[in-house]
């Protein structure tokens, strides 16, 4: 039985949220937040139907789908209402003080080194974007090479990537639009700091591969959209292109194309001795890829098939002469380092130099001299050192429940820089010496912060099936389990995508309010291998579903939360697992925060880049994977007369990658059929795409409005 309640009970002023029903005769200036009552804007139904190989599916708000006059009226009319809902939290000016003092503390990233100098990002704490700097040496004053914080003056233009020439001459940067996947990539001399004229256009998930004699790289584009679709038309016949610098883009070498494949990607990467070109070809997001390679020493050099079966993941890690080193998850889901020599590619010829061990191979980096290797044990990090017949010379010791990232070795020498960071812990950068196998913190930011009050422990819990999935809590000490602890229960689970432990300001404020913070790692991730990854991918999508509920139940039955204190976030992917848990199961949670999530399952494939993700879905073109599909599409499966949880639906109106009308249709539809008093809401980011490089200022407004939404909707105090 659905639960019946009033949540506001300890508010100063009872709020009772009437829903006033949704019919085209009411006018526009009827809806809104007003003495406590809610009134939805007016979403006209349409009676579109599509027919599924024999199956007749309604999707009435399909007008969403168009940028028009009318879905700009009702976007504003909802943003207008959520607005209205958030500003009548008495916690918010609070809220905004305390994320602010958390957001300001120094941040910087390992860095980088090319002949000898150093490049680094640092923010001094509350820069909407970090700026990238260069030393000399490790021990020189710092120069600013590029500010991007002078892209724009909202912060709403980002850098997106770099890429630094082989010898540090120069700097290819990308510049992204309010967080669009399209990227504009320019040059800098990083000796002078000054641009020279050429322009990249057209780029998306792709960074320029410089060339050894700094002459120009290789980067991979797509041909222009259609006019005014820029932020939702299919991105397919990607191409592989060469660009010499002094030289305009239309002049530019085609390398490689696959006009047989349109939904192929190609990733450029030339290794450290400058002689080959090393193309990773991939289909949507699917970790299994194919590698070519080009002799760029020879003026006719062709595109030569590496390893082109397609049936498992390959990294090129670097390469000695013609031996090539790989990462790969080959006959070993939890993945491997082999080698692989040029003149002998026949799998027969290949050399184990690690071998696949009882932990995820994540990553691993080649440097001079040695192989570095990133491990995930149970969903936590754990770095080993071998050299290079593969022999384990040490493991680095790490200070807890973190994650390890940013590795970057440098090319000269013999150092390690490394990024370590955890829920209580903000990202600290370490230096190792591979000569001596020492190591030290190189750069740890004062968070202001006494993360010594809290605590970060692991569990694990067993699924619907019995499968045991980790999860992480991390709380305030000295908290009881009493039942009636606030709890915000976080997950992904899809893409190969490990879910790993990272410092936030809004983790630490929730603590700090009395909350726990759960992170399942659910099948569908990379935790533990391919073997987890497809577990929950296709037509096993289910078990993650069933994974982050079984989190949440055993939340409850080991009596630190009740459904009334519950609530649920996930981003992407993780959008749509919220999406599918509150539909399947909306007894079980007080709130959920599905954001720029994928709600439609059965068009996701046509927009954006939307067709990568079908080896990971599958695609209702097809008649089996539709009955997958329609059976937990969250914006299929909202039925009448259900009480749902409280909801704020988050978005962006430039996330090219998620188009926002997945969020607006799941939206319009949960406004119709909310049987409860609880809220259905929408917030509609303004200039903002799918998350990354947005502004440190809108950062802070989301991290508000989240935890604003959170008070009121678990009845915590402040709400």
């Amino acid at each position: 039985m659905f639960r019946l309640m009033n949540r506001f009970s300890l508010l100063p002023i009872v709020l009772l949220l009437l829903v006033a029903a949704c019919s085209d005769d009411r006018s526009d200036d009827e809806h809104g937040f007003i003495d406590g009552q809610i009134r939805y804007p007016v979403a006209e139904k349409s009676d579109h139907t599509d027919d599924y190989h024999g199956t007749v599916v309604a999707d009435p708000y399909r007008w969403l789908e168009e940028d028009n006059e009318q879905t700009r009226d009702w976007i504003a009319a909802q943003q207008s209402l959520t607005d209205a809902w958030l500003a009548s939290i008495p916690a918010q000016k609070d809220l905004t003080d305390e994320l602010t003092r958390l957001w300001d503390y120094a941040k910087f990233s390992s860095p980088i080194e090319r002949n000898g100098r150093f490049f680094y990002f640092h923010n001094e704490g509350l820069q909407n974007q970090s700026q990238l700097y260069r030393l000399e040496r490790l021990d020189a004053e710092p120069e600013l090479l590029l500010d991007p914080n002078q892209f724009s003056e909202d912060g709403t233009r980002a850098l997106s990537g770099i890429s630094l020439s082989r010898h540090g001459r120069y700097l290819a940067y990308g510049i992204a639009e309010s967080g669009s996947d399209w990227q504009t990539w320019r040059i800098r001399n990083t000796a002078t700091g000054d641009d020279l004229p050429d322009v990249i256009e057209r780029i998306k998930f792709n960074e320029p591969a410089w060339t050894r004699d700094h002459r120009g790289f290789f980067y991979a584009r797509y041909e222009p959209p259609a006019e005014g679709r820029d932020l939702s038309d299919a991105n397919l016949n990607q191409k592989l292109y060469y660009h010499r610098l002094g030289s305009s883009q239309d002049q530019d070498q085609l390398i490689y194309e696959r006009p047989d494949h349109p939904d192929w990607g190609f990733q450029p990467r030339v290794s450290d001795s400058g002689r080959y070109l090393i193309i990773s070809a991939t289909k949507g997001t699917d970790e299994r890829n194919r590698l070519f390679y080009r002799d760029l020493a020879r003026a006719d050099g062709e595109v030569v098939p590496l390893l082109e079966d397609y049936e498992a993941a390959w990294e090129f890690l670097g390469n000695r002469g013609k031996v090539f080193y790989f990462r790969t998850d080959y006959r070993a889901p939890l993945g491997r380092i082999v080698a692989v020599n040029l003149e002998r590619t026949h799998r027969r010829h290949w050399q184990e130099i690690i071998p696949e061990g009882e932990h995820t191979l994540a990553g691993a980096i080649l440097t001079r001299e040695h192989l570095v290797a990133n491990y995930l044990e149970n969903a936590l990090s754990r770095l080993s050192v071998h050299d290079m017949t593969g022999e384990k010379l040490a493991d680095i010791e790490l200070p807890g429940t973190g994650n390890v990232s940013d590795l970057e070795a440098s090319r000269s020498g013999d150092l390690l820089f490394y990024t370590y960071q955890s829920y209580l812990q903000p990202p600290t950068i370490y230096r190792y010496d591979l000569a001596d196998l020492t190591g030290m913190i190189f750069r740890q930011p004062d968070s202001g912060i006494d993360t010594g009050e809290f605590v970060s422990e692991q569990v694990f819990f067993e699924s619907q099936d019995g499968t045991r999935v980790p999860l992480l809590l991390s709380y305030r000490k000295g908290m009881e389990k009493n039942g009636d602890n606030p709890t915000l229960l976080y997950g992904y689970g899809g893409f190969n995508i490990a879910i790993l432990p990272r410092y936030s300001p809004l983790v630490i404020q929730w603590m700090r309010l009395g909350g726990i913070y759960a992170v399942a790692n659910l099948r569908g991730g990379s935790e533990y291998g391919e073997a987890w990854h497809q577990a929950g991918m296709l037509d096993k999508k289910q078990n993650v579903f069933d994974d982050f509920i079984g989190a949440a139940e055993w939340l409850i039955s080991e009596n630190y939360t009740r459904p009334e204190k519950l609530a649920i976030y996930g981003r992407s992917n993780g959008g749509l697992l919220v999406g599918a848990a509150m539909t399947q199961r909306p007894d079980l949670f007080a709130a959920a925060l599905p954001a720029v999530g994928v709600m439609d399952m059965l068009r996701f494939q046509r927009f954006t880049i939307g067709h990568a993700w079908v080896p990971e879905y599958g695609s209702s073109e097809d008649p089996d994977q539709f009955k997958n599909l329609y059976a937990y599409s969250p914006y299929h499966n909202l039925e009448p007369g259900t009480e749902y949880p409280a909801t704020m639906v988050m978005t962006a109106d430039h996330d090219d990658r998620v188009v926002p009308a997945h969020s607006f249709k799941f939206a319009a539809r949960l406004q119709e059929v909310q049987a409860g008093e609880q809220p259905a809401l929408i917030r509609i980011e303004s200039k903002a795409g799918h998350g990354a490089g947005k502004p440190v200022s809108k950062k802070i407004g989301d991290d508000r409005d989240m935890l604003a939404f959170l008070i009121r909707s678990l009845d915590m105090e402040g709400g």
